[in-house]
């Protein structure tokens, strides 16, 4: 029996910390050969304060989680930290934070990008760097910080997971993926882009070594093992710690004609690729192209998502979910439909009141009800799911069999089933953990629990619950409703 290696011995705990722009989890995976399973140890809330210097998270909230959920996980093999992207921490000479860090949604960026083009003109930035426009991109968050107090202080930036791994290993690396998401690396070498540092007059020398998916990041440091209880030494694992690399780890693909929708707070919706996309038309279809694991391209589009009716949901008081997504079946389907990935609906606040007036102004019927507002939500989103899809196929020369449907989105069926029906595809929705399943399943294979990537897909697909849906009906009327949009 010498050498022989049991099924059960393989076995191993992984502790995925997944952070959210809305909550934060804990999450233990124990993942073999031929099993994977996941439970939550602890989930915590990520609530952002606006002081009177802006919107900031609050990080040493999320800290306590995460130290509370490792607590509550037991012994485990490693350590994985993911989250949103682009926000970082500003730490001094000294290795102290200086502040808390900036909200994306914050307003200081309004205005930046038009004075970083006039120095580097958009389609230079985009076939340097691939990375479609969005405002709150941590490139144009560095400059707008530029001449500020604190960021003339700052000695080292630590995107947030990398901050929180800092914090728990006393180690300081700048994750890959993450990294992608910055403006600040070339996708086509996997390193930083210094011609556009240097242009824009941006320090490189603020960011930690880069890592890749897999790389070790320290060991849990004494106070964290007390803290915790845990017994050293416990590895901290680089993940995807984009959590979108994380979760397109996790799609359940099998073979190469697929493409996805990670969907949560954000859709983000588009292909798996082995190069990135960096033509003019591209770049004028606001596609981005992020890194992922093994130097794969996730080409995709930000959408607005889930946000829009959380939102909603918010301003309504809280009412039940399950029953306004039945009345929402219930309304007559492409009444009315907005665009998902217009930024007027990236701020808080009114929004009800702000989808009523997109409709208003593109003189389509105004949706009054709680219910038409959701059927509108959904439909729109629904709809921007498929332009996403069409526009990636096209401007890749990738076309695609199916569209898988992972994150919290799995759990809302008429979404799933409306983005099949958009989409004239059929949709396979799970895992709804797609970024934590991801996140552990990294962890897995760089301790060799499992093997690459198509493998850790199969053990996905023999694994995990996925829900298949059908597209019912021809894709005129979602053409016509496309068309609505084009025309105002």
């Amino acid at each position: 029996m010498s050498g022989a290696v049991t099924v059960s011995d393989a076995v191993k705990s992984y502790a995925a910390v997944d952070l959210g722009a809305s909550s934060g989890r804990v999450m233990v995976g124990r993942a073999g050969p031929d099993s994977l399973e996941l439970t939550e140890a602890h989930r915590f809330p990520n609530r952002p304060v606006r002081t009177p210097e802006g919107l900031r998270w609050d990080v040493l909230a999320l800290y306590a989680g995460v130290l509370d959920g490792l607590r509550a996980a037991g012994p485990v093999d490693s350590v994985g930290i993911d989250s949103w992207a682009v926000d970082y921490g500003l730490l001094d000479d000294d290795g102290a934070l200086l502040g808390n860090p900036v909200h994306y949604r914050d307003a200081r960026t309004e205005g930046v990008a038009e004075k970083v083009w006039a120095t580097l003109p958009a389609d230079e930035l985009y076939a340097a760097t691939g990375l479609q426009y969005a405002p709150f991109n941590t490139l144009y968050q560095l400059v707008a910080a530029r001449g500020t107090a604190q960021f003339a202080q700052a000695r080292r930036l630590l995107l947030i997971p990398d901050l929180l791994t800092h914090w728990l290993t006393g180690e300081q690396g700048t994750e890959l993926t993450n990294a992608s998401t910055t403006q600040l690396i070339d996708p086509r070498t996997g390193d930083w882009a210094h011609d556009v540092a240097d242009r824009l007059g941006l320090d490189l020398g603020l960011f930690a070594p880069l890592r890749r998916p897999g790389d070790p990041a320290g060991v849990l440091r004494p106070q964290v093992l007390e803290e915790t209880g845990l017994e050293g030494p416990v590895p901290v694992t680089a993940v995807g710690s984009h959590d979108t690399a994380s979760a397109v780890a996790a799609v359940p693909a099998v073979g190469e004609r697929f493409a996805y929708i990670c969907t949560g707070t954000w859709s983000l919706a588009g292909l798996e690729l082995g190069a990135p996309v960096l033509t003019e038309e591209s770049r004028a279809a606001n596609f981005t192209n992020e890194l992922g694991l093994d130097g794969t391209v996730r080409y995709l589009r930000n959408i607005m998502g889930l946000w829009l009716l959380q939102e909603c949901v918010r301003a309504w008081g809280d009412p039940d979910l399950g029953g306004l997504l039945l009345a929402a079946a219930r309304v007559p389907a492409l009444r009315s439909v907005v665009d998902a990935g217009d930024p007027a609906f990236l701020a808080p606040g009114r929004m009800p009141e702000r989808i009523a007036e997109a409709c208003r102004a593109s003189g389509q019927p105004v949706p009054r009800t709680p219910a038409e507002v959701t059927r509108c939500i959904l439909d729109s989103l629904a709809l921007a799911h498929r332009r996403a899809v069409e526009d990636a196929q096209r401007l890749a020369g990738h076309p695609v069999d199916v569209v898988h449907v992972v994150g919290g989105g799995t759990r809302n069926a008429l979404l799933c089933q409306l983005t099949a029906d958009a989409c004239g595809l059929p949709v396979v929705a799970g895992p709804t953990e797609a970024a934590a399943l991801g996140n552990v399943l990294v962890q897995a294979r760089a301790h060799g629990t499992v093997g690459d990537l198509a493998d850790m897909r199969r053990l996905l697909v023999r694994t995990q619950s996925l829900t298949r849906y059908e597209p019912r009906g021809g894709t005129d009327r979602w053409r016509a409703a496309e068309a609505r949009l084009a025309d105002r």
